[in-house]
Formats: structure tokens, sequence, C-alpha cells
């Protein structure tokens, strides 16, 4: 239960958060003050000192884990029963259980479907069909993309307006329409509906939305910061009658724009929700004086933010480093040194340390530094970078290119860009193929193609081998990695991925992985002065075959990930890396609007505390960018941060 010795253990302003029970309360909560603890126990507060019934409190979050990691603490404070009558649950868990009950009255079945990915991805290319689009350089998900933002926002097929201006605006409207009446027609709902309709109940019918308001007497709402417009929405209409709200959360860790996330919604919290009492959490549990320092100093550099100040009463820590290096392999050697040293000279667990990086691109060269080193590591939040697709292909084209035989690197990059061969053309290829004892090749490049596929089919396949043995000339030679940049030219493979991919975000982070690619293989080619292209596939399937094994190694391992997948994460050493003008911020951030770029800053904040002990920020004075070495600018966000609070080793940078 909640006792009154559970309130000693809280600091005082966590305190105000659990007793502060009537009326909206906004907790700016800081990043590692202990926010989940005071959340938690101001259930308690409610049902043991308030006397409030289980079941006329509403707590939501955002995952499935944070949900039952909440209902566990809550349990651990009242006991079972009671909390088996408090409603802990996701924005769209909660939202099923209220279309369960009410689906009649929004136009559904009582036993709706709800769709996952796959499932819209199918409908999507049927609602393609209908509307009459055969061009099959649509990418479904892409329009699937721009849907989930207009349901995120709250508009409807007739109300939608694609304001991106490019090629997909023009058949997003009517693709939407349609997708929308396939879904009705099979009694079938997406995960954006689920909200959505749960509104559209609300909004007409009074009696049901009443039922809800009277219910929930008391509502909680997690990691606030990262709700979109109509969670927003949902939340307002839920707690209109007792304006018992509170939420809680961080405008500074606000780093999902990209999947609809609006700050302005804890930033406006108090002008939509008057006499809002607001409670900032600042003590921090997690990091050192200095670290605080270095984050304190960078925020502060955001315009529109809430104003909060960081502090801790722990020990002052260790200086907080800026690695200087030559290049992103020196880097990643000086990177592994540290978690070598760390590891041997003060026994501590390679699981305490994390490189994080703000492009997936960047831990290519990680993981084959650490595999050289032997340090075990693990990916998370994304692939590894060989199984990656764009990867992928393109090492296909080149074992094809290599092996004119190998019929699975064939079969793969055939139509990649589209080139119209048709599935059942090459299922019928192969049949005969392998009837005959040969491979696809044999057929493709027969004269029998003429009687299994089309006229223009057949011209296409000439094409692409006549492509092939032009290139197959040019990657016997010396600069393989020139051909393999004129040969993603010729075929337009860079604006194949920015057309096919969901959102620019992800085509440029697609994209990203390609020059990667071409850095790793020019980095081969001047490191060896007989380079041929076999040889690089060599190194590269000793390298993926490495790989299998230590994705299944020992837990005790140093965590490799992206900024966004650290999000709520904490490690004793951190090392963040690539703080270069392009990478952090990003190219196309700094491209962008002022807001954008805040963000930015606020994913280097995020970054920045996840340290607990021991913080390294890299920069390197080079790196390859699509296969050339080119002089790097230092982060912005270095500059913002004053000298004093920055222990600079490596090279010079006068």
């Amino acid at each position: 239960m909640a006792k009154r010795s559970d309130l000693h253990r809280l600091n005082e302003r966590q305190r105000d958060v659990v007793c502060t029970t009537e009326g909206p309360v906004l907790v700016l909560a800081g990043a590692g003050t202990g926010k989940t603890r005071a959340v938690t126990c101001r259930v308690a507060y409610l049902i043991r000192e308030k006397g409030v019934a289980p079941d006329r409190i509403l707590a939501v979050t955002f995952t499935n884990k944070a949900a039952d990691e909440m209902r566990e603490r809550i349990m651990a404070l009242v006991g079972k029963k009671a909390v088996e009558g408090v409603t802990v649950s996701t924005f769209h868990s909660f939202c099923v259980r209220v279309l369960r009950k009410h689906a009649s009255l929004v136009g559904l079945g009582p036993g709706f479907t709800i769709y996952d990915e796959r499932d819209q991805v199918g409908l999507i290319r049927a609602a393609l069909r209908e509307e009459g689009l055969k061009d099959e350089s649509l990418d479904p998900r892409a329009l699937l993309y721009r849907i989930s933002n207009a349901k995120s926002d709250l508009l409807s097929p007739k109300a939608y307006r694609d304001r991106r201006g490019d090629r997909y605006g023009s058949v997003s409207k009517g693709v939407y329409a349609s997708y929308q009446e396939m879904l009705q027609a099979r009694n079938a709902v997406d995960f954006d509906d689920l909200i959505m309709k749960v509104i559209l109940l609300f909004k007409e019918n009074e009696e049901v939305l009443r039922s809800y308001q009277e219910c929930y007497q008391y509502i909680m709402v997690d990691e606030f910061q990262d709700t979109s417009h109509s969670q927003y929405v949902l939340v307002e209409l839920l707690a209109k009658k007792h304006l018992n709200l509170c939420v809680v959360g961080d405008d500074d860790q606000s780093i999902y724009a990209w999947r609809g996330a609006h700050v302005s919604n804890i930033l406006e919290f108090e002008r939509h929700f008057k006499k809002t009492k607001v409670v900032r959490l600042e003590q921090n549990y997690r990091s050192t004086h200095k670290i605080l320092g270095v984050a304190n100093a960078l925020i502060r550099k955001n315009a529109r933010r809430m104003d909060k100040e960081l502090f801790t009463r722990g020990d002052p820590g260790n200086e907080v480093e800026l690695l200087v290096t030559q290049d992103e392999y020196n880097e990643a050697e000086t990177v592994a040194a540290y978690i070598l040293a760390f590891h041997d000279r003060f026994q501590m667990n390679y699981k305490n340390a994390a490189v994080l990086y703000r492009s997936n691109a960047q831990s290519r060269v990680f993981e084959e530094t650490l595999r050289t080193r032997r340090i075990p590591y693990r990916l998370v939040g994304g692939q590894s970078f060989y199984d990656r697709k764009e990867v992928r292909d393109m090492v296909a084209y080149l074992k094809l290119l290599q092996n004119p035989r190998d019929e699975a690197s064939l079969l793969r990059v055939i139509n990649v860009p589209k080139r119209g061969i048709g599935e059942s053309t090459l299922a019928r290829v192969v049949e005969a193929a392998h009837r005959q004892g040969q491979v696809a090749m044999d057929v493709l490049s027969s004269p029998g193609l003429e009687g299994m596929a089309g006229v223009k089919a057949v011209r296409t396949v000439q094409s692409f081998f006549s492509l092939m043995e032009r290139y197959r000339t040019r990657f016997a030679e010396r600069d393989i990695d020139r051909a393999l940049i004129s040969f993603l030219e010729e075929i337009r493979y860079e604006q194949e991925i920015l057309r096919t991919s969901r959102s620019q975000n992800e085509g440029y982070r697609r994209w990203e992985n390609v020059e990667e690619l071409i850095n790793s293989l020019s980095a081969f080619v001047a490191e060896k002065e007989d380079s041929t292209l076999g040889g690089y596939l060599d190194r590269i399937s000793l390298i993926t075959r490495d790989e299998k094994t230590d994705m299944e190694g020992p837990v005790d391992a140093v965590t490799l990930m992206t900024i966004h997948s650290a999000k709520g994460l904490e490690f004793p050493a951190v090392f963040l890396v690539g703080m270069e003008e392009g990478l952090l911020p990003h190219a196309k951030s700094v491209a962008e609007d002022p807001e954008s770029l805040a963000e930015e800053r606020r994913l280097c904040y995020v970054a920045i505390t996840r340290a607990q002990r021991f913080l390294a920020l890299t920069r390197a004075l080079t790196r390859r960018r699509h296969g050339k070495q080119r002089e790097q600018m230092p982060s912005r966000f270095i500059s913002e941060i004053p000298e004093d609070l920055l222990t600079v080793k490596g090279l010079s940078i006068d």
C-alpha cells in the first residue's frame, strides 16, 4: 500500500506529484528524475489515502512493456486485488476494449478484425488496382505511411490533402478512400482506426462519452511529449468532466515527430487546461554532475521549451571527453580501445557500455572493428548492416557480376529496380531451367525465352544482360568502387529507394546504407593494391558468417544502437559517436525548418542523458562519403557546450 513511509522515500517535488490529485497537473519529468516511481505512488495514494475506487483510475502509456511495468509497481504498493481494478493500458488496448463494446455504433460488426502491416499492404495493393493505378514503382508502404499520418491528424479521406507535393500526392487521396471502403467491407480496422473510431464514437454518441467520463475520475498519461494529435483529442474528451488529468513528460525528450508526435501537446497544455499545476522533476538520480552540466548547456539552446535544469546531489564524476579522430575507422578503434581498457583494467562488464549513433549506417565500421578486436556486441533497434534490404540487393548485384550463374542473386535483383519482368514469367523460367538441369540464366539468355515471355519482357531481359556484361568488364578493372558508383547511377537506384520508401526520412536512411557500402568498398580498394571484386565479396562472406555467431553470443556484450532506440535506457558508459554536421544534426534536418533542428538537439540531449558515469563524444576529421574521403565539420552542438565542460583528446583540431 501507499504508506506514509513510501512518501518519505520521495523527494519534495515527487511528493507534489503524488499528493496533487485534483485538477489538471503537468509533470515536467526530466531525464532520470524518477517519474515512474512518482506516478505509481500517485495511483497508490489515490486508492489508499483518498479512498478512490481502483476502477475510477485510468493510466495510459505507450508500450505494453511500460504498461506491464507500471502495473507491477502499483501491485507492489497496493496489492494484487486493488491493481486488478485499475485500468493500466496503452492507447490502442484501451480503444480496442471500447470498440468491442460499441462496435455497431461506428459501423463495425462485433467480431471485427484488426489488420497488421502485412494485411494493410495487401489492401493498399488492392486499392491501387481499384483506382486503376498500375505503376509498379508506387510503393504500397509509402502510401500506407501517408494514410497513417492522415488518420493520426484525424483527417478523413474527404478532408485529406497531401501537402508534400511529390508523386504520391496525386494518388494518396483516392487510394485512402478505396482503402477505407475495403476495410469497411471486410469488417476490419487498422491500428490508426482504433483511436480515430473511438473519437468518432464519443463525438457522435454523447451518452457513451458521458459513461466513460463518469467512469474515469482520475486519468494519468505517461510520455505525454510523444502523443499524436488523435491521442491528445482522445485524452481531452475523456478528462473533460472531472479535469483530474495528470500528464507526465519531458518536452526536451520529444524525438518522434516523424512518427506523428506533437511536442506542442505538452508545450501548450497550460493554455488548453486552465489552472494547471506544473510540477518540475529536476533532481536526477542517473548521471553525474558533469554529464548533467553538458546536457543542460546544450538543451538551453532550444528557444521553444519548458524551463527546467537537471541537478544531482551525487559526486561530480569523470570529465566528459571529446575524442577527435582521423576518420571513422580511427573513431571505431578509439572507442574499442576505451571499452577494452574499461573491461581489462577496471573489470567493467561489456554490457555496461553503449555506442549510440544517429544513423543505422554508422554501425558498419563499429561492427567490423568490435569483431576484429573480439569484443562481443549486440545490435539493437535495427538489422545488422549487411542484412539490410538495400545492402543485400547491392551485394547480390556484385555477386552476379562476379558469378553470372549465381541464380539466387539473379532472381533477387532482376527486378530491382522494377523492370516489368513478371513473377509468373520468372517462375516458368526457373521451372524450365531446373527441369533441364540448368540454371535460370541459361534459359533467360537462350532463344527459348521467346516462347515463355512477351516481346517487351524479352527485350527487357536482353537489356539487363547487356548492362551486366558491360559492367562485368568494368569491375574486372582496378577501380571497383568507381564502377559501383557508375552502376548505381545507371540503374537510378537512389531514385528507386527514395520513390519506394514510406517517407523521405526512411528513403534518406536507406540511401545512407548504400553509400556506406560504397565507403566499405572504397576503403577495401585503398587498403589492397591488388583489390578485386572477388576478394571484397570473400571478406563480406566471412564478416556475415561471423555476424550470425556474434548475434547469438553472450549477454555480456557492448550495445550498438541508434539514439532513437536508446530512449528510456541508461548505461554506465556511453560513447556518442559521429558528432559532425550532416550526421548529428542530420543533413536533412538542417535543411528543413528550425523545429527539425530543435528536435535534433533534443535527440543529442537524450543521448547524453543515457550516460550514468562516463560519457565520451566522438568526431572524425574526415569520413568517407559516397566513396570519397571528405573533411568533416564538427557538429554545431559541440560549440554550444562551454569549453570548460569538455576535455578534448586526440588529434589537433587547430
